[in-house]
């Protein structure tokens, strides 16, 4: 991976991580201590105890995801073709689940095994044109919870991933680059944009459905379609 993009990879993964954790930054010492107690007492109780423990089965099936379809992400699954088509069957999958899903779940309500399906509605975003976010939110929507809660959680369950793929580029990037002012300017301008569209989608979502955004992903897939016919991909 060239500079200029591994810079960019490490900004948007470090920026993420950094908002999401200041966003939810009271949930996340709840959760933290709630992961102490676990440990210590070897048992779950409570509400931010459970919490916890979705978050960490709604990470397996993408880490685990992430380790073997790694190479296709990369090569098979880049088509542009793929990408328009995954833009409008995610757009279109989102606007169902919204519509016609039930709305009165919350986080508090949610099982173990509605952790795993998210978890592996996630491993969906390895294909470009799903998106991380949205795949997630669907499967929450699908399952009954809330436009908040689904939101809420998508954005939770994505700090660890977020946190590994961070560790995992930033010692990289540290070697590739003598100048470290674009790599923390990056970061700064990822870190506060991201916190915006935080808060800017979780005001939105409390007031509105999701219908805006499949419309968004149905434009912009047909727009990506006609540019591969285009040029004859």
């Amino acid at each position: 991976m060239g500079g200029a993009g591994l810079a960019f990879d490490v900004a948007l993964h470090v920026g993420t991580l950094v908002a999401v954790l200041w966003y939810f930054r009271a949930q996340w010492v709840e959760l933290v201590q709630a992961g102490i107690g676990i440990l210590r007492t070897r048992r779950v109780e409570g509400e931010a105890q459970w919490r916890a423990v979705y978050i960490a089965i709604a990470t397996i099936p993408g880490a685990i995801g992430g380790l073997l379809l790694d190479d296709y992400a990369e090569t098979v699954f880049r088509n542009p073709a793929i990408t328009g088509v995954a833009l409008i069957v995610m757009g279109t999958l989102l606007w169902a689940a919204d519509r016609f899903a039930r709305q009165d779940r919350s986080i508090a309500a949610m099982r173990w095994t509605d952790a795993l399906l998210i978890g592996l509605a996630q491993v969906c975003a390895l294909v470009p044109g799903v998106s991380r976010s949205g795949s997630t939110m669907t499967a929450a929507r699908g399952l009954g919870l809330d436009r908040t809660s689904a939101a809420v959680f998508s954005f939770l369950m994505s700090m660890p991933i977020t946190a590994a793929a961070a560790v995992l580029k930033v010692p990289e990037a540290i070697r590739a680059t003598s100048d470290y002012t674009p790599l923390v300017a990056g970061i700064v301008a990822a870190g506060i944009s991201s916190w915006l569209a935080i808060a800017v989608l979780l005001r939105f979502i409390s007031r509105h459905s999701f219908g805006v955004f499949a419309l968004y992903r149905w434009a912009l897939g047909l727009v990506v379609l006609w540019l591969v016919w285009q040029r004859g991909f």
